[in-house]
C-alpha cells in the first residue's frame, strides 16, 4: 500500500521560502500521480501540486503558480515541494498525496493516499 510522510514544515515571514519533503512507499509501478495539497481553516482542501509521473505534466492553481514548484528523486523515493514567495494566506496544513494507477481522478487533483500533513504558518 501506498504510503506517504510529510516533513518540512514551520514558521517562516511573508517572502520567505520552505521546501516540503514526502518519503513515498509502496508503489507498484511507474504508473502513478503524486502531489500537494493544502487545507486551511475554513476552507476546502485544494491540490497546489498535481503531477503525473507518466509525462511529467504538473497542473498549479494560479494561487501558487509561479511560486510553488514539485520536484522528485527517483534514487531517493522523495518528492519535494519548492516553496517561495509565501504569503499569509498560503498558511496551512500541507499533504502529500498520490493516486496509483493514474486515472481520471488524478487528473482532476484527487487522489486516494494521504500522508498526516505538515503545518506551514506564513507571517506577516
Amino acid at each position: 500500500e501506498v504510503q506517504l510522510v510529510e516533513s518540512g514544515g514551520g514558521l517562516v515571514q511573508a517572502g520567505g521560502s520552505l521546501r516540503l519533503s514526502c518519503a513515498a512507499s509502496g508503489f507498484t509501478g511507474d504508473d502513478y500521480a503524486i502531489g500537494w495539497f493544502r487545507q486551511a481553516p475554513g476552507k476546502e482542501r485544494e491540490g497546489v501540486s498535481c503531477m503525473s509521473s507518466k509525462d511529467g505534466h504538473t497542473y498549479y492553481p494560479r494561487s501558487v503558480k509561479g511560486r510553488f514548484t514539485i520536484s522528485s528523486d527517483n534514487a531517493k523515493k522523495m518528492v519535494y515541494l519548492e516553496m517561495n514567495g509565501l504569503k499569509p494566506e498560503d498558511t496551512a496544513v500541507y499533504t502529500c498525496g498520490a493516486d496509483e494507477p493514474y486515472n481520471r481522478n488524478s487528473g482532476l487533483c484527487q487522489y486516494d493516499y494521504w500522508g498526516q500533513g505538515t503545518q506551514v504558518t506564513v507571517s506577516s
